[in-house]
């Protein structure tokens, strides 16, 4: 077996010349901003849908000052006014190209519900204000972006763009749509973490080559009009691509955009192949046909090293958001000012969850030492700094340093998760590096007290109890989120989640470790409603498991069908890409989707809300389970109806709760869950 190549690591360019420049206090937003630091021009304006808050944990930040570690200057144009070129040629032509992106978060998954109703706050925006960025920001953006620099190169990213890098089903038109390349018009488009394809990028168009004729860049997807000559094309039309990779460079073709557009089977067929070729270590390059173009996507971009993620996080961001808002509140700022992101990726797999068409399988980690000097950098420079860090964390707070144990079963690995159906036998769990950071990082000068606010996978957990032992003891403050997402072995399934069984061993082992430590502490879980494969029966048997468990929701919602996600597939297509599916075969899968039955799905998880009373009788009768309804413990809903409820379906009330019960707060997938 032939050895993986190594990437060029990030740090190895030679600057470019305009590093002379130095360090910016923040990246410019004005045109007196750059006169002030003594630019005629920047090199690469970055355009975001979020307030620029110069931290880590917001994107434009973390690609702009790495841009400028590479000695580019780097200006940004955050939340423009996009219904003119005007507000995009305020900060002049960047000499290298345009960067868009539509922020930390979709668009569309920040603009609506998963009831597609609109929101009327965005937390990326300065005093919670909606409405300040548009309807599919990226599109918009680059067409803007355009229209104000002709001849100027055109790069779309984030997460967005990410998954919408092929044809696509879109929730909010209910309609399969084209690779987000094409209808931004854009020269390239990155997808997934895209530091090493931006240096890249930004280097080769500084010596003259256009981005447009960059196609080699990992984490890239392009337009050719063919296929290149000295290419084989594997044929994945209809049936997933050998596993054996073919003599020479090969491409495996995905169904055409008009195909996957007129047949949902296929479209099921197409997103199981994409996730089958995601491995870095072994992935090929995908190729469909939009029309009478070749939309081409390179394969994922390597994982960053531990030296490269110490050295991308370490650059020296403020930490605050620009001085241009004043006193404005920016609530994801507050949300994580305190926080710690301690490593990337998740190979858990979860079909709703966006982090591994994003991020990748393979967990990318921060040295101990490089986390501790930023707890330092919070407690010195962070105002408001109270002691308290509220997460060290990331997309999952426990898979820190976890990783396959043979780098050669890693690189050839195919699996869709690594602890679905199980564990695989080869996948570390040994918790104990994560358990001497978190030791370490109480043990720091000023710091009183260390919350864990990432979601855990309590499946990990509980084969590490003295992990378990020491997050309970230690960083629980009064309450912890986890996410079983159901109790029934269907929805389960579907999502690729482990059994309520896990569950229950794990909060076996929180309540021994609680009772020792001295402490009253509960656990927070959370639930998705009208996920593919869950029917009203199984929603019913959740509800029934709430009530007995002494749990109340004060908020729920339901599935959110994102770009790219496998259960967005099972959403659109009725059929499971998690076996193979040919032709009009292919698992079938129920889902939820008219609007009063994703109410009922919802409304059993609000099973206590005299509004949704009414709905849940008649369900109850109608599943033979109308010995549920009654005043008894064992019932679920009452027969009588409170005076003036029941109006309105239940949707978005707060009850009060009774006394010892407990309550907990359930999101949707499309924002960000694990």
């Amino acid at each position: 077996m032939t050895a993986a190549p190594s990437p060029r690591p990030l740090f190895s360019w030679r600057k470019h010349w305009a590093h002379r420049f130095g360090t910016a206090p923040f990246l410019p937003m004005s045109r007196d901003e750059m006169d002030a630091l003594g630019w005629d021009a920047c090199d690469v304006l970055l355009v975001t849908g979020d307030a620029y808050v110069d931290h880590p944990s917001f994107g434009m930040a973390l690609i702009g000052r790495l841009l400028e570690a590479q000695g580019f200057r780097v200006a940004i144009l955050a939340q423009p006014d996009w219904t003119s070129a005007e507000a995009f040629q305020a900060l002049g032509a960047p000499t290298l190209f345009v960067a868009v992106a539509a922020g930390n978060m979709d668009s569309m998954v920040n603009r609506y519900t998963a009831d597609r109703r609109l929101r009327h706050n965005d937390s990326y925006t300065p005093n919670d204000e909606g409405g300040k960025r548009p309807d599919r920001a990226t599109l918009a953006y680059a067409q803007r972006a355009r229209e104000a620099f002709r001849d100027t190169p055109i790069i779309v990213g984030g997460i967005e763009a990410s998954l919408r890098r092929v044809a696509h089903y879109d929730y909010w038109s209910d309609t399969v749509r084209r690779s987000l390349l094409l209808d931004a018009k854009a020269d390239l488009l990155v997808y997934g973490n895209a530091e090493r394809a931006i240096v890249e990028i930004a280097h080769r168009t500084a010596k003259g080559e256009p981005p447009r004729a960059m196609t080699d860049i990992r984490g890239t997807a392009l337009v050719r009009p063919v296929v290149p000559e000295g290419w084989t094309e594997i044929d994945a039309t209809a049936t997933d691509p050998p596993v054996r990779p073919m003599d020479g460079p090969a491409v495996v073709r995905l169904p055409s955009y008009e195909a996957v557009k007129a047949d949902s089977a296929l479209y099921a067929h197409a997103a199981r192949v994409v996730h089958l070729e995601s491995n870095p270590g072994h992935a090929r390059p995908l190729v469909q046909r939009h029309g009478d173009r070749e939309v081409w996507l390179n394969p994922p971009p390597w994982p960053l090293s531990t030296a490269e993620m110490d050295a991308l996080y370490e650059l020296p961001f403020a930490r605050a958001p620009h001085p241009a808002y004043g006193d404005a509140r920016i609530p994801a700022w507050e949300m994580i000012r305190f926080s710690i992101t301690i490593m990337r990726g998740c190979f858990g797999g979860c079909t709703f969850c966006s982090i591994t068409e994003h991020e990748g399988r393979q967990i990318q980690s921060r040295s101990q030492a490089s986390i501790l000097r930023e707890i330092e950098q919070v407690r010195d420079k962070t105002a408001g700094f109270t002691g308290v860090i509220s997460d060290l964390g990331g997309p999952t707070a426990n898979m820190y340093r976890l990783a396959c144990t043979s780098p050669d079963i890693q690189r050839v690995c195919r699996r869709l998760s690594c602890v679905y159906p199980s564990i695989c036998k080869s996948l570390d769990t040994d918790h104990s590096a994560l358990v001497d950071l978190y030791r370490a990082a109480r043990a720091v000068p000023g710091v009183k007290k260390i919350t864990i606010a990432s979601g855990l996978r309590y499946d990990l957990a509980v084969r590490s109890p003295a992990y378990v032992k020491d997050l309970v003891t230690h960083h629980v403050g009064g309450y912890l989120k986890i996410a079983p997402e159901h109790t029934e072995t269907g929805p389960l399934a579907h999502m690729m989640k482990p059994g309520i069984g896990a569950y229950d061993r794990f909060k076996q082992m929180f309540d021994r470790f609680s009772r020792e430590a001295g402490k009253e502490q509960y656990l927070i879980p959370y639930f998705i409603a009208a996920h593919p494969g869950t029917t009203d029966e199984d929603m019913m048997n959740l509800a029934l498991w709430l009530k007995r468990n002494g749990f109340r929701a004060d908020q729920v919602q339901a599935f959110l069908p994102s770009p790219m996600a496998l259960a967005t597939a099972m959403y659109h297509s009725g059929r499971s890409p998690l076996r193979p599916v040919r032709g009009a075969g292919g698992e079938p899968v129920f889902t939820a989707k008219g609007l009063r039955q994703r109410r009922l799905h919802k409304a059993f998880l609000r099973y206590h809300d005299p509004e949704n009373w009414p709905l849940l009788r008649d369900a109850l009768k109608r599943l033979g389970r109308a010995d549920l309804i009654g005043p008894g413990k064992r019932h679920l809903v009452p027969a009588y109806q409170p005076t003036g409820t029941g109006r309105a379906g239940g949707e978005g009330r707060r009850t009060g709760r009774k006394k010892g019960a407990q309550a907990f707060v359930t999101t949707g997938a499309g924002k960000g869950r694990r």
